[in-house]
């Protein structure tokens, strides 16, 4: 009989396969009564159905190892097969493994609190300096969700308010006019997800990168939800967005308050939700500051520089 044994969407197919496939080899050579074939994401396996559930189960063994670990060698598997447990990879404070192994971690302890308070809240706030890793940890928490399959999409939003008027000025169609002030998020999310599953994520909606404009008349559920650069909403601006949230969805907003670009006369939207939300169950609001800064060390003294500026100014 023959069967096709499809891959987990969060396993890095090439650390599965090893250099060369040397790793599936392995795996087929553990297995002589198979034959294996394998291509991306799906395996086809030829064989009694006896030695083909035989085979499944190994595999999934390996690719639970993987996924947990972001590494899979030969005398890995082997020691998996054979009943022994190799050195798993420390996972403190991680959130994800990202591309080409990359490990990303909450570092500070703010970042750690963001992760936490994500476990038990559906709403948060995550305001602080730039630099200071908020938009990056809340995009990876998305990312291991939907690894996790925890949730089905991923919508990250952004108010376009540097734009104004120039926005009809920019060359392009809408989606090249508004991909500038997206960039950010784009940055992130090709730290955490290979190119061509991130390209398969965005084609099929699976990850949504939109303006905050775009969000009306939408009910989100099972998704996580970023706002980023929350301190350019108006007040209706971001109770709009978040009566988005539906069943099944977090929702994350991001923002800096010493970068607010809004006219004098209007007050930032995430000010006034601080000031509402301050003490509401199931709302977390994190408050970053220059000891999160994970930038160039220089950025620290750059922020505290124009922090002491604005005081002395009052």
């Amino acid at each position: 009989m023959e069967q096709i044994l499809t891959l987990q969407d969060s396993l890095d197919t090439p650390t599965f396969y090893g250099v060369n496939n040397q790793n599936i080899l392995c795996l087929k050579n553990q297995h002589p009564d198979v034959r294996v074939v394998a291509r991306g994401y799906q395996i086809k396996v030829t064989g009694a159905e006896k030695a083909i559930a035989h085979f499944q189960h190994s595999l999934q063994v390996c690719q639970d190892f993987c996924i947990r670990n972001n590494r899979l060698s030969e005398q890995d598997i082997l020691m998996l097969l054979h009943g022994d447990r190799p050195q798993e990879q420390a996972t403190d404070n991680l959130i994800l493994h990202g591309v080409n192994g990359k490990s990303i971690y909450a570092r500070s302890v703010n970042q750690q609190a963001l992760v936490k308070a994500y476990a038990e809240n559906d709403l948060l706030f995550a305001v602080g300096p730039a630099g200071s890793g908020k938009t990056y940890t809340a995009i990876a928490l998305a990312v291991r969700a939907l690894k996790n399959r925890e949730v089905r999409r991923i919508i990250l939003s952004r108010p376009a308010v540097e734009a104004g008027e120039k926005l009809g000025f920019l060359p392009g169609d809408m989606k090249e006019k508004i991909d500038p002030y997206l960039q950010p998020l784009y940055d992130a999310l090709q730290d955490m997800i290979p190119a061509t599953k991130l390209a398969e994520y965005m084609e099929k909606g699976t990850i949504q990168i939109a303006p905050l404009a775009f969000m009306r008349g939408r009910t989100l559920s099972d998704a996580v939800v970023i706002l980023d650069e929350a301190q350019n909403t108006t007040a209706l601006q971001l109770k709009m967005f978040l009566t988005r949230l539906g069943f099944g969805s977090k929702m994350i907003v991001t923002g800096d308050m010493t970068q607010i670009d809004l006219p004098p006369s209007q007050k930032s939207g995430l000010r006034d939700a601080m000031e509402r939300f301050r003490d509401v169950k199931g709302i977390s609001l994190i408050t970053f500051n220059e000891r999160d800064i994970v930038r160039h060390p220089l950025v620290k003294h750059i922020v505290a520089a124009y922090e002491n500026s604005k005081k002395n100014d009052i």
